[in-house]
């Protein structure tokens, strides 16, 4: 049985998101949930999700649990458990704890929603995050464990910290992932890769030609990122050869 669309009363009421469903209306096949960045909300992913327009995929764009602190000025949102700042560069850290998070992601969405209530085999459910948002999608990822999930891009993300080294003679992960860097001044470091190697079995990397770790800026930025969710989004309808995995 294919899982059916969800609806807002299927979360839990402290669950802020949007749901974008497939183009054409046709039944979903497949989740995409996105979690945005650092300082940010939920609905420009809702605007990116309905311009991905993927087919047979429903769309969840989540909004991170803790509103920033007025001081900030700005009316975002933050995924970790705490407000750091780095003492070199000034800047908010990213990494400050995702208990709560990793929590909502893999246990009040996927698990208790998206599987439960909804009927999806985690293999047909897709987390794409930026920043932030990344390093929470790949905290959940790691916390599922040995529930394959249909695949995670990070956009400038890595594994928390708080996510412990798998213990020895631990079979990896097989949900594959792909991160998306760019080529100079990218927070996502050797030893950060590393780490998503001792985790998980498939672990593909592409950088781009630009300074930090911007969200895809053009279709050449995008192409990679386009070309991973062909080979892991399910089909039930039928589409060309090679263009979608199938079963």
């Amino acid at each position: 049985m294919p899982g059916r669309l969800p609806t807002p009363s299927d979360f839990p009421p402290t669950i802020t998101l949007n749901i974008v469903p497939p183009p054409t209306n046709h039944p979903p096949t497949n989740i995409l949930v996105l979690l945005h960045g650092l300082g940010d909300t939920h609905l420009p992913f809702t605007q990116l999700a309905r311009q991905l327009s993927l087919p047979e995929t429903a769309c969840l764009s989540l909004r991170a649990p803790y509103p920033l602190p007025d001081l900030f000025g700005i009316p975002g949102y933050h995924w970790g458990d705490d407000i750091q700042f780095d003492s070199s560069s000034g800047e908010m850290d990213m990494d400050t704890g995702f208990k709560t998070s990793i929590k909502l992601v893999a246990e009040d969405v996927i698990r208790k929603v998206l599987v439960e209530k909804c009927g999806y085999a985690t293999r047909e459910i897709m987390l794409f995050g930026f920043g932030q948002g990344a390093l929470a999608a790949l905290g959940a990822a790691a916390e599922l464990e040995e529930q394959e999930l249909g695949g995670v891009v990070a956009v400038g993300g890595f594994l928390p910290a708080s996510t412990p080294l798998p213990t020895v003679g631990k079979k990896k992960s097989k949900t594959p992932v792909l991160v998306c860097k760019g080529r100079s001044r990218s927070l996502v470091t050797d030893s950060a890769l590393a780490r998503m190697r001792d985790w998980f079995e498939f672990v593909e990397v592409r950088e781009w030609k630009k300074v930090g770790d911007g969200m895809p800026a053009n279709r050449e930025e995008m192409l990679p990122v386009m070309q991973f969710f062909a080979r892991r989004l399910r089909s039930r309808r039928g589409v060309p050869e090679g263009a979608v995995e199938i079963g």
